[in-house]
């Protein structure tokens, strides 16, 4: 009984640990003060990605379950690629990322041509 509850808990820890957990609020003000502007998107687009799309779309975004982004702005413009993150697409699901978040990375996913 002990074995089997013991693999319950363990099995569900690994689930809930491979969706990710709770968003972390990215309003720090140490953050918004570094760089230029320009910049601090860019870092806070890069960091974006590796935490919510590099488990489908690779460590260099080189695709693996998801496609290919490293020239994902050759076929779509902002708007298009901020619809995907935030409605999904395919075998994406909606919702990996907040409108704001999604409006971060679509700009620095556009620029990948």
């Amino acid at each position: 009984m002990k074995g089997k509850l013991l693999a319950l808990l363990l099995g569900t820890s690994v689930i809930l640990g491979a969706c990710g957990g709770a968003e972390e609020p990215q309003d720090d003000a140490s953050d918004t003060n570094q760089g230029a502007e320009g910049e601090t998107a860019a870092g806070d687009a890069e960091q974006i990605v590796q935490q919510n799309c590099i488990s489908c779309h690779g460590e260099n975004l080189e695709g693996g379950a998801g496609p290919n982004l490293t020239e994902v702005g050759a076929k779509y413009d902002k708007e298009e690629i901020k619809n995907i993150i935030i409605n999904g697409q395919g075998s994406m699901p909606k919702g990996i990322l907040n409108e704001s978040d999604a409006d971060v990375v679509a700009t620095w996913l556009a620029e990948k041509k």
